[in-house]
């Protein structure tokens, strides 16, 4: 069972208070990057793996989809989501990822903001994710990348000119990382983004894009503590397709 540290109220308290969760999904820099990357959501079934407080649900409704199921571990969440939501054609239900059932054949989109890092069996996900959408569906998600997440002790480091620096060790060695965030001994697990793309391909997943998301100039203007995001990538967005 994945941990469920955003039910620790000390996390959650932290958590909410993020602009991405304040402002929505136009709190998060990188929104104008997954909107490339999303199809026409028009008509669509739409499942959201870590939905949080349902912003992207509620976007994808506003956008004509036809139904979202927003799946999330935390009750905090789920209720907020649901407290949050007008409507009847999303429904929130509270799902651990690393167990996940979900029907054959069901939806048009599936789609995940920053909540595959905390899946211990990615491979199995991917494999539930690609029998539950038509085929021709999408997959569309986003994660905490590899170079972000992979040395033991994450933060930034002045090196020899005094300019900041992301360290990157224990690259090859996959599995567990724990950070202090909000709360200590939050629970991720680092994967080689060769090892993330070439399990969706394994599962049979066709690779439509994938990007290593980089602040737009504009955006850096208009909020330069962004400029360091240049220094390395934070998250990788990455758009499959069932074959």
């Amino acid at each position: 069972m994945a941990q469920n540290i955003y039910d620790n109220p000390d996390f959650f308290a932290g958590y909410s208070q993020l602009p991405r969760q304040v402002h929505g999904l136009s709190g998060a820099p990188e929104w104008p990057a997954i909107q490339a990357l999303l199809p026409d959501l028009r008509g669509r079934r739409v499942v959201d793996l870590g939905c949080g407080f349902g912003w992207f649900a509620r976007y994808a409704v506003e956008h004509g989809a036809e139904s979202v199921l927003g799946l999330d571990i935390s009750e905090k969440m789920i209720a907020r989501a649901r407290a949050d939501t007008p409507g009847d054609r999303i429904a929130y239900e509270i799902a651990d990822l690393d167990q996940l059932e979900l029907p054959a054949d069901r939806f048009d989109l599936a789609y995940s903001a920053l909540a595959f890092h905390y899946v211990s069996d990615f491979a199995r996900l991917v494999q539930t994710v690609h029998r539950s959408l038509r085929p021709g569906g999408h997959f569309v998600f986003t994660i905490e990348h590899p170079i972000f997440m992979a040395a033991a002790h994450p933060h930034w480091i002045a090196d020899e000119d005094g300019s900041k620096t992301w360290p990157v060790n224990n690259y090859a060695r996959e599995g567990e990382r724990r950070t202090d965030w909000f709360a200590k001994g939050v629970l991720k697990y680092h994967r080689r983004l060769s090892t993330t793309l070439n399990t969706l391909i394994d599962a049979g997943f066709a690779l439509n894009r994938l990007e290593e998301f980089a602040p737009m100039p504009e955006q850096i203007a208009a909020f330069p503590a962004l400029e360091e995001e240049l220094e390395r990538p934070m998250m990788a967005l990455i758009a499959a397709e069932r074959r």
